[in-house]
């Protein structure tokens, strides 16, 4: 008993300082004397690094980023119901705005943020540095953002719509057209046209890349038609329905009409592209299939595999190619058990049959640029700043100069690559996003390619800044030397 009983009061007296010391903590905490907790939480909440090396900078956000972007010196990073902007300098919170989607047009010195919500018609543009707004429209249904282009279209009825174009940052539209309706499906931001499917991989987002180019021609789809647009000038070229075994798509200034024909067992494909402009055809081809067909059968319901001005089949032979949309040469075909895992207007990367290295070709050359040993689970994008390449056992991510091959950033990491800028790139893991600076953990960071140096359309080298309004092979723009070409 008297055990017992000492027993008992030391435990209530240890218990009784206790609450008596926190007592004494809230109070001080109170009256602002001092207060431990904030620095008690940021130590329990504090993030483990997301990579190494490490990154320049890490922060947590507030939900799982549907998309980020680099637009210039922020990170626009897009939420379920808000988008934020950060410094890309430092991580910090610029501003932080309510809304259901977002998205970043503009080339790296003007770059704008379309922002709205869903079901409600009407846009905001937002300096991505501020989150001022620069201008304001309370009609539009859909917006598509582009590097050198906004394109909007409102409706005034189901069968009455008008599509506008807009430099980035203008105040009055460039031009506008009359399209017989765009609102059914087509809503929110950068809503499905009739182009190409981008290559995906693990761990790279679709949108990693950033905004693109405006292509020559853009095809609508609308009650089962497709209209295709001049973006120049905002003709309406064409206005097709296709045929009950064809799959239209507008890719590299020409109109595709895909044919998918079930005989034998099996379904044979054909291809015919078709100026716009004339309707004349400028090249076919028969036993390409460009995977628009599911296994189930011959209907094709997706668009042709590609990226920008080319398109990826499978021969007769099963090897893959690449094919300039343009024209319809061959720009670039695989040797049997190799595997395509990213193209662009440049080049084309894919896995070597040995599963043991990934290499990159320049596009419309034998010509190979260098070589990366790769597990045969490896992913890749292409983006014009960098070549980004993800990996497993270990797990890497790693960014290369897609020229030569050139190391410019690699991380040990389960991170996914979010967004490639000019000098760096965003991470992420779930709430967690970070900033590799290219050349603080590989070689020197190549020169930072600028808005010209993106391929023209069509094309599989560099342009110039005016290449995107000259047509696929500059047609529409006069030779400077005034000569032909040979």
């Amino acid at each position: 008993m008297i055990v017992a009983t000492v027993c008992g009061v030391a435990k209530g007296s240890v218990r009784g300082g206790l609450l008596l010391g926190l007592a004494v903590v809230v109070a001080l905490a109170a009256t602002g004397v001092w207060n431990p907790f904030p620095g008690l939480w940021d130590w329990v909440d504090r993030s483990e690094p997301i990579s190494e090396p490490d990154v320049v900078w890490q922060e947590r956000i507030g939900g799982t980023p549907r998309s980020v972007t680099i637009a210039g010196d922020t990170v626009v990073v897009e939420q379920r119901t808000r988008v934020e902007a950060r410094s890309l300098a430092t991580g910090a919170q610029l501003w932080e705005r309510k809304a259901d989607w977002s998205a970043v047009a503009g080339g790296d010195r003007d770059p704008v943020v379309a922002v709205g919500k869903l079901l409600v018609k009407g846009y905001e543009l937002l300096d991505p540095a501020t989150g001022a707004t620069r201008r304001r429209d309370d009609d539009a249904v859909a917006v598509w953002t582009y590097r050198n282009l906004l394109l909007d279209a409102r409706c005034t009825d189901a069968t009455d719509c008008t599509l506008s174009a807009w430099d980035p940052r203008g105040t009055a539209p460039l031009w506008t057209a009359f399209l017989p309706g765009v609102s059914s499906g087509l809503l929110a931001d950068n809503p499905g046209l009739r182009g190409t499917r981008r290559l995906t991989a693990t761990r790279i987002d679709d949108r990693v890349a950033g905004p693109e180019p405006v292509p020559p021609l853009l095809g609508f789809p609308v009650d089962g038609r497709v209209h295709v647009v001049d973006t120049a000038t905002g003709r309406v070229l064409q206005n097709v329905e296709p045929g009950r075994d064809e799959r239209l798509s507008v890719v590299g200034g020409r109109m595709l009409r895909i044919a998918a024909r079930s005989q034998d067992g099996t379904c044979y494909f054909a291809i015919s592209a078709r100026d716009p402009a004339t309707g004349q055809e400028a090249w076919q081809r028969a036993g390409v299939n460009l995977r628009t067909a599911d296994s189930a059968g011959c209907a094709q319901r997706e668009d042709p595999q590609g990226a920008r001005n080319v398109l990826i089949g499978v021969g007769p032979d099963g090897r893959e190619a690449v094919i300039d949309g343009y024209d319809g040469r061959l720009l670039w075909a695989g040797e049997p058990g190799t595997r395509l895992i990213a193209v662009d207007d440049r080049y084309a990367l894919f896995r070597a049959a040995d599963k043991r290295s990934v290499v990159t070709r320049e596009l419309g050359t034998d010509r190979v640029l260098w070589t990366r040993p790769a597990s045969g689970k490896a992913g890749a994008a292409l983006t014009p700043y960098a070549a980004v390449v993800v990996d497993e056992k270990p797990s890497r991510l790693v960014a290369l100069d897609p020229r030569s091959g050139r190391e410019l950033a690699v991380l040990r990491t389960p991170a996914n690559a979010l967004a490639v800028g000019p000098q760096g790139m965003i991470v992420g893991e779930g709430r967690e996003i970070g900033y590799v600076r290219f050349g603080a953990t590989g070689g020197a960071p190549a020169p930072p390619p600028g808005d010209g140096d993106i391929p023209a359309p069509g094309g599989t080298g560099p342009g110039t800044g005016d290449d995107d309004n000259c047509g696929p092979k500059r047609e529409l723009c006069p030779d400077p030397a005034g000569g032909k070409d040979g």
